[in-house]
C-alpha cells in the first residue's frame, strides 16, 4: 500500500491537486510539505493534533516536513469557516504563542533541520513592506478568482474584511517563499478541507512567479465530525487542548473513552500509528463485544500516551478505573485533584457533621433528605459507606489531610478541601 493509499484507507484525504502527479513525484523520491498553524491561543487543541499527525505519516515515509507558525498570519486571521472577524492579538502576544506551539511541536516532531522543520513566517511576513506586497505579489491575483473561493464566498453575504480578504494573499506567499528556499525546496501543503482556495491561490503563484513549469502539490484533510454531525474536539467545558495545564492526560483519557461506537474506528485510523492489520483486528473484536469497549481502551491509550507519555496515561487509566470501583482510598492527593477537578466542591475551615456537609455541597436538598440518603446507605465517605447521624467529617481523617470525596449513589460526586 503507497502511503496515498494508505491515507485514503484512513480516511485522511478529503481531495488532492494534481493527484496523478503526486503519486508518480512521491515516488521519485522524498518530497517536502508543510501544513501551516496560526497562533490564535496559548496552546494547540485536539484538531491540531491531525494535521501534526498527518506530516508524521510523511515523515516516517522517508520525506521532509515543515510545521510553519502563522506568526504573521496569525495577526490577520484566516476568514474560512468564520462568521465574523476574529479579535485581532497584540504583535508580542502571537509571539509567545508561536514560541509555545513551537514547544508543543518539538513533543511530537523531531526537529533536525534536516528532515524536519520549524519556521515561522513572521520571519518575511513581519519586515513586508504593504507597496512590496502589492506591487511583487497582489498583481498576480485576480479579485474574480479570489471571490470564487469557498473560503471568501461563505463571508460575503456575513461581511469581509479587506483584512481578512488579504490572507489568501500572505498564506500564498508563505507557499512561494519556502518554495524558494534553497534548503526547504518545499513543493506541498497540506490543511483542512476549508484551506483548498489558499492552497490553491499558492500553487498558483508559484507558477506565476517561478513559471509554468514550476510543480507544487496540495491535499486536503477532511474537517473532523463526529457521527451525530457535531464538532469533534469540544466538551462541555471547551476545547480539547495539548496543554495539560488546560486539559489533562485524565481528562483527555475521558474524552476519547468516551467515543461513540460509530465512531472509535474512524477515530483510531485518524489519530494513531496503528497499522491496517492492527485497525482492523481491534476492529473484529470489537464488532464481537462492543460492550467491552476494546476500540476504545486502545484509542485513549494510544492517543493520550502520544501526547502526554505513558506514565501520564496510566495515571490516567487509574484514575477512572478508581472512579469506577470506589475505591477511593488507593488514589493519592494529586490524583484527587486531577479526577475530581469539575466536581461540586466545598472549603471545610473546620470539622462539620455530614449532613450540615452534604447540605452545604449540594448533594442533599434538606437535612431531612441527608438523613434518608445516610438511612438508606447511599453515602459513602473516602470509599467507605457512611450511616451515622453523627458522623463527623475532618481533616485528620481526610486523604493526605487535604481531600475528602462523599459519593452519593452509584454516580455522584462531591469533593471537600480541608
Amino acid at each position: 500500500m503507497t502511503l496515498l493509499e494508505e491515507l485514503k484507507w484512513r480516511g485522511l484525504v478529503y481531495d488532492i491537486i494534481n493527484e496523478e502527479d503526486l503519486a508518480k513525484r512521491l515516488e521519485e523520491g522524498p518530497i517536502t510539505l508543510y501544513c501551516g498553524f496560526d497562533p490564535t491561543a496559548d496552546s494547540l487543541h485536539i484538531g491540531s493534533l491531525l494535521p501534526i499527525i498527518t506530516l508524521l505519516r510523511f515523515h516516517k515515509a522517508g520525506h521532509r516536513i515543515i510545521a510553519l507558525a502563522g506568526g504573521g498570519t496569525g495577526l490577520i486571521g484566516d476568514p474560512s469557516g468564520k462568521s465574523s472577524e476574529r479579535s485581532l492579538n497584540d504583535v508580542e502576544v502571537v509571539k509567545k504563542w508561536t514560541n509555545l506551539f513551537k514547544e508543543q511541536f518539538s513533543k511530537f516532531i523531531p526537529f533536525d533541520d534536516k528532515t524536519a522543520f520549524f519556521v515561522d513566517n513572521y520571519k518575511w511576513l513581519g519586515s513586508m513592506l504593504a507597496i512590496d506586497m502589492w506591487r511583487n505579489y497582489g498583481k498576480h491575483f485576480s479579485v474574480n478568482v479570489m471571490l470564487g473561493k469557498d473560503s471568501v464566498k461563505s463571508r460575503l453575504e456575513t461581511g469581509l474584511t479587506y483584512l481578512e480578504f488579504s490572507y489568501m494573499i500572505m498564506q500564498s506567499i508563505d507557499f512561494l517563499k519556502m518554495y524558494q528556499d534553497p534548503i526547504l525546496k518545499c513543493e506541498m501543503q497540506i490543511g483542512g478541507q476549508d484551506q483548498w482556495g489558499n492552497i490553491t491561490a499558492g500553487m498558483d503563484l508559484i507558477r506565476k512567479v517561478e513559471g509554468s513549469n514550476a510543480k507544487a502539490y496540495g491535499l486536503t484533510i477532511p474537517l473532523i465530525t463526529k457521527s451525530d454531525g457535531t464538532k469533534f474536539g469540544k466538551t462541555e467545558s471547551g476545547a480539547v487542548w495539548l496543554d495539560s495545564e488546560k486539559t489533562t492526560p485524565y481528562e483527555m483519557y475521558q474524552f476519547f473513552i468516551n467515543t461513540a461506537d460509530a465512531d472509535v474506528i474512524k477515530f483510531l485510523k485518524y489519530y494513531t500509528f496503528l497499522s491496517k492489520e492492527e485497525i482492523e483486528k481491534i476492529e473484529a473484536e470489537f464488532n464481537k463485544a462492543p460492550h467491552e469497549r476494546l476500540a476504545q481502551k486502545v484509542l485513549a491509550e494510544e492517543v493520550v500516551t502520544f501526547v502526554h507519555g505513558k506514565e501520564a496515561y496510566l495515571q490516567a487509566k487509574k484514575i477512572s478505573e478508581v472512579l469506577f470501583s470506589g475505591d477511593i482510598r488507593s488514589l493519592d492527593a494529586s490524583e484527587i485533584a486531577i479526577g475530581f477537578k469539575d466536581v461540586p466542591s466545598i472549603e471545610a475551615k473546620e470539622d462539620k457533621n455530614i449532613i450540615d456537609l452534604l447540605v452545604e455541597v449540594k448533594a442533599a436538598s434538606s437535612k431531612r433528605e441527608a438523613r434518608e440518603f445516610l438511612k438508606n446507605n447511599a453515602i459513602s465517605v473516602n470509599g467507605e459507606v457512611q450511616n451515622s447521624f453523627d458522623f463527623i467529617v475532618s481533616k485528620e481523617n481526610a486523604i493526605e489531610g487535604k481531600f475528602t470525596i462523599i459519593k452519593r449513589g452509584k454516580k455522584n460526586y462531591y469533593l471537600i478541601k480541608h
